[in-house]
């Protein structure tokens, strides 16, 4: 962040599982495919297998998104697209968190940046903010070689976060007014007012 106060550009950035989402969208999703395609369900023992490795410390979040998310394999985005929306239309706005989206909610009448910043792949969560417009969503990148998607630069967690938006606002003055996440990272530090989501959907102080 740049210390120049001028034409400060005022933020508010929100993860989205376990936060402004009530669920893990990853799980979610992914039993969403295996009812389309049934056969996908065969995933499920290997995406255990890639949960207890990176508990471990044994591979590093990035290895873990690309293998985790192997039952998209054979999908091409604009398919995965297509279920995405699908699948947001029945979770939206049921399963989100109340007190999270009436605050993004005024942050959104007030022209106060709204963004979106979470791990999961940017290919299956964008088509979430066609149903509730925001400014900005960064997820992680990956890119479909025909049968797989390979992960390009790092999974967007803790500091990649703050790098995202840097490279997002190209050295512009901003300051991040609210954040918001259901666990401690980098993102809460650098806010004037921040919130952890617990597992009850209340939001509780940080305090770093």
């Amino acid at each position: 962040m740049t210390e120049n106060k001028q034409e400060e550009i005022k933020v508010v950035v929100f993860d989205l599982n376990g936060t402004f989402y009530t669920k893990s969208s990853k799980e979610e999703f992914f039993k969403f495919i295996s009812k389309k395609k049934p056969h996908k369900l065969g995933y499920y023992f290997q995406m255990l297998y890639y949960k207890a490795l990176l508990k471990m410390n044994q591979i590093r979040m990035t290895e873990f998104k690309e293998n985790f998310f192997n039952y998209l394999d054979n999908i091409p985005p604009e398919q995965v697209e297509k279920y995405a929306r699908a699948f947001w239309k029945e979770e939206f706005p049921e399963q989100f968190n109340e007190a999270v989206k009436a605050k993004l909610d005024r942050y959104r009448q007030e022209g106060v940046q709204v963004i979106c910043a979470t791990g999961a792949l940017e290919v299956y969560v964008k088509p979430l903010f066609e149903l509730y417009p925001i400014d900005t969503v960064f997820g992680t990148q990956a890119r479909y070689n025909g049968t797989t998607y390979i992960v390009e630069g790092k999974a967007c967690k803790d500091e990649e976060k703050i790098k995202r938006l840097d490279k997002h606002f190209k050295g512009k003055s901003y300051k991040i007014v609210e954040a918001f996440s259901d666990a401690k990272e980098d993102i809460l530090d650098h806010a004037e007012r921040a919130w952890l989501v617990k597992d009850s959907g209340k939001l509780v102080p940080y305090e770093n």
